[in-house]
């Protein structure tokens, strides 16, 4: 294997790494424990090579950036992604079309602990709904009716996870949701009719 691309902007270890919708062109949303979120501009030169020029970088959590994921494409010009830190907080960015910068859309407090992981769901069928996962043993679900309206959270499950919540992954539908964390196991979960977050299968290791 070769390595044909490198992007070294960041001053601390990168700690998520996520391609944009197809529809935005090759783009990398990457964040640090810098504190800082970069948009990458990816271009395969002739010779095989790879270009990565930031097309913007910006500060998005004080004490460091953990985790990042970009809102699916809903049709319009609006690019939106979210970010989890060490601040406890999950911050949703918006490209200003206007000044072409990413600013703060929405900041989503509810979690006590470090925010490890977010993921927004790839369905747009109904709503925008944003999972969060903190050293706080929890997972929140965050739902938006529509782009205006207000964000409302919701937790995963009554009782804490065992151990703290590393990752988490949508399905490509966006009905079950995989959760990771220090117990060793992986869980999954899908919403039932009443709103309500529903246990749908466990793998754990022997």
């Amino acid at each position: 294997e070769t390595v044909v691309g490198q992007y070294c902007e960041h001053l601390a270890s990168v700690n998520s790494i996520s391609w944009a919708p197809v529809e935005y062109g090759p783009q990398l949303l990457c964040v640090s424990s810098d504190g800082r979120a970069s948009v990458i501009d990816v271009k395969i030169l002739e010779d095989g090579s790879a270009s990565m020029t930031p097309a913007h970088i910006l500060p998005v959590h004080q004490i460091g950036a953990n985790a990042g994921s970009w809102a699916p494409f809903d049709g319009s010009k609006e690019r939106r992604f979210v970010t989890g830190g060490g601040d406890n907080l999950v911050k949703i960015w918006k490209l200003d079309e206007t000044t072409n910068e990413y600013t703060l859309d929405t900041k989503l407090e509810g979690h006590s602990d470090w925010v490890r992981d977010v993921a927004w769901s790839p369905s747009l069928l109904s709503r925008n709904c944003i999972a969060s996962g903190s050293q706080d043993k929890q997972v929140l679900i965050w739902s938006q009716a529509s782009k205006d309206a207000p964000w409302e959270v919701k937790a995963l499950r009554a009782e804490p996870f065992p151990d703290v919540v590393w990752r988490l992954s949508w399905s490509l539908s966006g009905n079950i949701l995989a959760v990771s964390g220090g117990d060793n196991k992986v869980t999954l979960w899908k919403e039932g009719l009443k709103g309500d977050w529903e246990t749908a299968g466990e793998v754990s290791e022997n």
